[in-house]
């Protein structure tokens, strides 16, 4: 039988910008205790923007963290008490430019939940024109386009490995 964890004691031991961390003494079945490290992020948005072309729009940028560049879809936290769909036609515009007359929610999902409350809430935007990109100040990202097949290709060859666009990119090839 699967029990729950009862919080017993909640540290805070960094406060970020973009992350908290805390760490929680719980209590485990038969008085057990453990600690568990948890990162505190606020929730996301992702964007499966489909052009007239038929062609999933992708950022690529470099990820300090994996020190690599990545191609993801267009992305980025929402802002305090902004609503997802707000969130997700924000970031389509400040990071590739699009802007989308048709937009819908196809699921929500938390990104590694073993260690952050992290929720990423997935979007489908078409009828795109493109205005204008307005790129945060510590941003530098290109924007590409590539087919279905292409997409196959990335994924199979290991060159898209990011979560949250293998999610998309999926939906997008499956549907």
């Amino acid at each position: 039988m699967l029990n729950t964890e009862i919080t017993v004691k909640s540290e805070k031991i960094f406060e970020g910008k973009i992350i908290n961390l805390r760490v929680d003494t719980v209590e485990l079945d038969k008085q057990k205790y453990t600690k568990r490290e948890i990162v505190e992020h606020r929730n996301a948005v992702a964007v499966v923007a489909i052009n007239e072309k038929a062609e999933i729009l992708l950022v690529k940028q470099f990820r300090k963290a994996v020190e690599d560049f990545l191609f993801e879809l267009p992305a980025g936290i929402l802002n305090i008490a902004e609503v997802p769909v707000e969130g997700a036609l924000r970031e389509l515009k400040e990071e590739t430019g699009y802007e989308a007359k048709k937009i819908k929610q196809i699921c929500e999902f938390y990104s590694s939940p073993g260690f952050t409350n992290e929720k990423i809430y997935l979007f489908k935007a078409e009828d795109l024109s493109f205005a204008s990109t307005k790129l945060d100040e510590d941003e530098c990202i290109e924007t590409i386009t590539i087919t279905k097949e292409e997409a196959k290709k990335m994924l199979e060859t290991g060159r898209i490995s990011d979560s949250k666009t293998i999610i998309g990119i999926l939906h997008w090839i499956n549907s």
